[in-house]
Formats: C-alpha cells, structure tokens, sequence
C-alpha cells in the first residue's frame, strides 16, 4: 500500500496547490491513501466546511489537525459531522469530534490517529499514554496505522517514533511548517519523519505575511497575521507499507515546487 502524507496545508497557496496537483500525485506515485493536515487551510486557522469538502471531492481521503482545529466556531459542528476529519485524540474527552479514523482501503483495514505535543504546546493530556489506549482499541486486523504527531519540539517528536516503532506503521510529524531531512525505517519497522513541513507559500513567514508576522514580533498591538503569496512548495511524504504485517518497505520525502 502507498500511502501519501501531506503537511500542513496553509490558507488558498496550499489550498490551490493541493488541488491543482492531488491526482497527478495519486497517479505518479500510485497512492491507495491520501492524507493531509489541514488545521491551516483557511486563512491559516482551522478548517470550514465548504473548504474540506472541496478536498474531500478532489482526492484527499483523510484530514489531520491540531491546535488550530477549533480557531473557527463551524469547525465544532462539522467534525462533529464528517468523521474523515480527525483532532488530537489528547483533547478533554467531551471535545467535539474524533482522534483517529479507521476504515478501509482496497480490502486493507487503516487507522490514522492523531495527537499532540505537550512541550510549547496549548495544555493537552499525556500523548504517550493517549496513544497507547488509541492503540489498544484498534482491532489487531487493522495493519495499517499512521499516526500525525503535531508537536513542537523535535525531541517529543522523535520519542513518540521510537515509542511506536514496531507498533505502527508510520509515524509522521505535523506543525513546525519546517520540513526535515531524517526520513528513515526505525528497527521495528515503522517509518519516521520528525516533520513534514508546510504545503504553501514560502514568501513569507511560515506560510503568512512576512510584515504582518514581523509586526507582532516588533510592535504591540499587531493584527492577525495573512497569508502571503508566491513561492508555493507541496511537501510531504509517500509511505510504502506492507499491507500484510504493517510495516513500512519505505519512505520517501517530497518537496515540490508549484506555479500559481
């Protein structure tokens, strides 16, 4: 099984991009499952409706997020909704929505499962024992498992990979919009990326407005930063699994350039 990971997807450059390049990533690489984070996609907060079902319809099988999710007041009631659209599963238990989606694909059972870092993070409950309970509810038919780390610091990141290796199937790291270059099969057989980086504009700062971000760290008060433009980069990662024990044959780090 291929399946492709994209990260964070930031406001319309990310959005248009992905758009504009799913199939022929689907068709060149053959993905069976395409997954992005999507807790930027509008306007670099959150998520709406229209916008998810819009990808949704192009060829995006499952979305991720992370502390960004709820900055939009119809994100609550659409996760609540559409469950292809997961949160961290580290949420107190009465937020709206799930953190992991299971299902199938060509025949093969799937799990993509979502937490959050605690360290420079909004507070979140323990990822590590969070995860495991997730683990534990998924049935042992169910191979396949990704799982989204979206977490700040690069150490928590690589101690959630070794933490799962030999459990899951990929663990792949959401948030810092900087991509990093240790892709690599961990001994148990799961594949590692500590980020996966931004898909959107790097004409800016992490995906928004370069004055407006440079304001709020030089003046106070300063508005919410936009998005900028131009520049525009897909990054993600294609995860080769072995449907029959889970384990990943390889992983390759993209990073594409992409006119608008």
């Amino acid at each position: 099984m291929k399946v492709l990971m994209i990260g964070d997807v930031v406001s319309k450059p990310g959005r248009i991009a992905v758009l504009e390049r799913i199939q022929d990533l689907r068709e060149q690489h053959e993905i069976d499952l395409a997954i992005m984070n999507a807790e930027n996609l509008a306007g670099g907060f959150s998520v709406t409706p229209p916008l998810c079902e819009q990808l949704f319809s192009s060829g995006i099988d499952v979305m991720t997020s992370g502390n960004h999710i709820f900055d939009k007041k119809e994100a609550a009631d659409y996760i609540r909704k559409q469950p292809r659209l997961i949160r961290p599963a580290n949420y107190p238990p009465n937020t709206p929505g799930n953190g992991y989606w299971v299902g199938a694909v060509n025949g093969t059972k799937v799990a993509v499962l979502n937490v959050m870092g605690r360290v420079f993070m909004p507070p979140s409950d323990d990822p590590f024992r969070v995860i495991n309970c997730l683990l534990e509810s998924v049935a042992a038919e169910t191979t396949v498992r990704i799982v989204d780390v979206h977490a700040e610091a690069t150490s928590e990141k690589v101690a959630m990979g070794w933490y799962l290796d030999g459990r899951v199937s990929a663990v792949l790291g959401t948030h810092t919009h900087v991509q990093t270059a240790d892709e690599r099969i961990l001994p148990g057989g799961t594949a590692y990326l500590t980020d996966l980086g931004m898909t959107g504009s790097y004409a800016g700062v992490i995906g928004m407005n370069k004055a407006d971000v440079i304001a709020r760290f030089t003046s106070v008060p300063a508005k919410r930063a936009e998005h900028s433009s131009g520049d525009v980069r897909i990054c993600a990662a294609v995860i080769d699994i072995d449907e029959s024990t889970g384990q990943a044959r390889g992983i390759q780090r993209l990073s594409l350039n992409h006119e608008q």
